[in-house]
């Protein structure tokens, strides 16, 4: 009996530790809102407290609540708020610390090597003066030389952090709290973004940016990692030896130069579907994992088995997109500063509509989840003569697959008439100069030049775009290195004004937008796509069938009744079929300005090709709710539910 009290004695204990749950209480709906709730982030020292007027214990900075009531406290207002949308109630929150959130969008900043640092405005006109000058760079450059010369600029509040700040290991917010639209001389229509900017956590002493010799000493350690993805398919023997090869020549380098735990490649084989075709053996095979690779000798131990099929695959295609996503998925990348992932291949990739595909994605959800890892896609394509037909379709897959956000151009090289001498020229090139400029990293040395000690004439080769590429993606990776060494943090708080794009080159993007999602918000957004998708394929056979199997659904799905849901509702966006998280967001949704005489007008090629698109996105959102480690929590005490995931913009409907 003495133990039971003591168990009721620490359950009861541990009850009053947890927020006040109603089961029937719900967050305050945001005005003209049907389900869209009242969200609120704390800013830093914010109270939370029992009873309105009181001292409270103060929360993380930017914590996420929601609002479930409002009062007056003589001339405050507080409210009452909770960490999720569930019925916890969790104390009042003075709201002069709070800031609405009412698009639950955030973003992230890109590379800021090869553009102009992206700097936080005191007001919207300061940028639109920048923008809508003739020679925007007449405006921005003397701001930019004032804030080097730590002179005061009224108009400026921050600029970035020097180096790179990687949000996959250190997440921040930088939420969005209004937003608008601009188009510019130039001709870009680029996006204003009211701002607030916050950081997990700071880390003491951490920098903003080292000297040269701090700079020396972190680049101790730095290491790569470079991946082979090779097509072993009944066409690729002589390829593959030849990747042998360069390989074997470059660890013969490295071992000469005590570089071996400095550069580590890595080789994944593959072909395509084994069901279809059985003698193929296998889908995509890791040959040599470049976290236990010992040395040249090891390497090519491990792929003395490697050879070409001995059958042809069902189809022209093979399955390029499962080889790179083992590459990735597979290997330990967080063991290296510097990561590269290269494809040889002489065909196209399986489209991820394609039943034979293994991982139902497209180039552009490759190419992000190469992004989130940090990894640098290469494509060589061996333009072979037996494959002539193949070659349009295939180079524009790799050309989205390798479409880099630092360079912002294509890694995609192909080699004419796959030629073997040429390509054994580019295979050793890119290998020799990645090791190159490992080493002169390791050496604190700035990695100079696009050849890194090639002889005078080598700029006339094929491979001179890939040696300079190689050369300034290297600088890319080492800026987010010792972003990550250093702890960079995002600014502290404030609202600013940003643009989204480099002020000058209008076509560079400084910022990434995702769209914080919910689980709840995933499967519905899922849910109504995959009946968008099957009304589509019946709108197939019957254009007319498609909208009003569409309309018949928004009625009976009942979201909001002020949405038109009979026959005037010609739009998708009109019907109310996406969550209102979707409204409002500052992007064009395919899916939702979609018209009825737009569908119509299409022939059967292009309705196709909009269902595969809306296909992929449903595959890749199934990706989304399976990968544990990317959702987040945005308050303490949440509820699992309310947890979310980063969507880039992109990736919606």
């Amino acid at each position: 009996m003495k133990n039971m009290h003591g168990f009721c004695a620490a359950l009861c204990a541990a009850a009053l530790s947890l927020p006040a749950v109603a089961a029937d209480q719900k967050p305050l709906l945001q005005e003209g809102k049907h389900a869209l709730y009242q969200r609120v982030l704390t800013y830093p020292g914010c109270e939370l407290a029992s009873k309105p007027g009181e001292a409270g214990k103060e929360q993380p900075a930017f914590s996420r609540f929601y609002v479930y009531q409002r009062s007056q406290q003589a001339n405050d207002e507080w409210l009452e708020v909770g960490p999720d949308s569930f019925g916890h109630v969790s104390g009042w929150l003075k709201s002069a610390c709070t800031v609405e959130w009412k698009m639950q969008l955030t973003l992230a900043f890109t590379n800021p090597a090869g553009r102009n640092p992206m700097l936080f405005f005191r007001d919207k006109t300061d940028i639109e003066k920048i923008l809508n000058n003739e020679k925007p760079a007449a405006v921005l450059d003397p701001i930019l030389s004032d804030l080097k010369r730590q002179r005061p600029v009224p108009q400026v509040l921050a600029r970035e952090p020097e180096y790179m700040v990687d949000q996959q290991k250190n997440f921040y917010l930088l939420p969005v709290l209004g937003s608008d639209d601009v188009f510019t001389d130039t001709g870009f229509q680029v996006r204003l973004l009211n701002v607030a900017s916050v950081s997990e956590k700071a880390k003491a002493g951490s920098a903003a940016k080292a000297n040269a010799s701090d700079e020396k000493n972190m680049m101790t350690g730095f290491t790569a990692s470079v991946v082979f993805v090779i097509d072993s398919t009944i066409s690729m023997g002589p390829y593959i030896d030849r990747t042998k090869e360069a390989i074997d020549k470059v660890y013969k380098r490295i071992e000469k130069e005590n570089l071996q735990d400095k550069v580590k490649f890595g080789l994944v084989a593959y072909r395509s579907n084994v069901k279809a075709a059985p003698g193929l053996e296998y889908e995509s095979k890791m040959f040599v994992d470049p976290n236990k690779v010992k040395d040249g000798k090891d390497f090519l131990a491990k792929v003395h088995d490697l050879k070409q099929a001995t059958v042809s695959s069902s189809k022209v295609d093979e399955d390029a997109y499962g080889g790179v996503m083992m590459a990735l998925d597979k290997v330990d990348w967080t063991q290296f500063g510097a990561r590269y992932v290269v494809l040889i291949t002489d065909a196209g990739a399986l489209d991820g509509t394609d039943k034979l595909s293994s991982t139902h994605l497209d180039a552009a959800q490759i190419r992000q989840e190469a992004a989130y890892r940090g990894v640098a896609l290469y494509a060589m394509h061996l333009k072979t003569p037996s494959g002539a037909k193949n070659h349009a379709s295939a180079e524009a897959q790799y050309r989205d697959l390798t479409l880099n956000p630092f360079l912002h151009k294509p890694l995609y090289y192909p080699i004419d008439s796959g030629d073997v001498n040429n390509f054994g020229q580019m295979v050793d090139s890119l290998a020799d100069a990645i090791t190159g400029q490992i080493k002169t990293a390791w050496s604190g040395e700035e990695t100079a030049g696009s050849a890194l000690g090639a002889s005078a004439d080598y700029g006339k080769s094929n491979a001179a775009p890939l040696l300079s590429d190689a050369e300034k993606l290297s600088k890319a990776m080492r800026l987010a290195y010792l972003g990550e060494k250093q702890g960079t943090q995002a600014p502290p708080v404030f609202k600013s004004w940003i643009s989204d794009r480099d002020l000058v080159n209008q076509n560079v993007p400084a910022t990434e937008v995702r769209v914080l999602l919910t689980k709840s918000e995933l499967s519905d957004l899922s849910d109504v796509l995959k009946k968008i998708v099957d009304a589509a394929n019946e709108g197939m056979i019957s254009p007319d069938d498609m909208f009003a199997s569409l309309r018949s659904l928004a009625a009976t799905m009942g979201n909001d009744p002020t949405q038109a849901k009979g026959k005037s509702a010609t739009r998708l966006g009109e019907m109310g079929l996406l969550g209102e998280y979707i409204d409002g967001l500052p992007y064009l949704s395919e899916v939702l300005s979609l018209d009825e005489e737009t569908w119509k007008s299409w022939d059967g090629l292009e309705q196709e090709r909009f269902i595969r698109r809306l296909n992929t996105k449903l595959n890749y959102y199934q990706r989304y709710n399976q990968d544990v480690d990317r959702w987040i929590a945005l308050a303490p005490d949440s509820d699992p539910r309310d947890n979310v995931y980063p969507v880039p913009l992109e990736n919606l409907p």
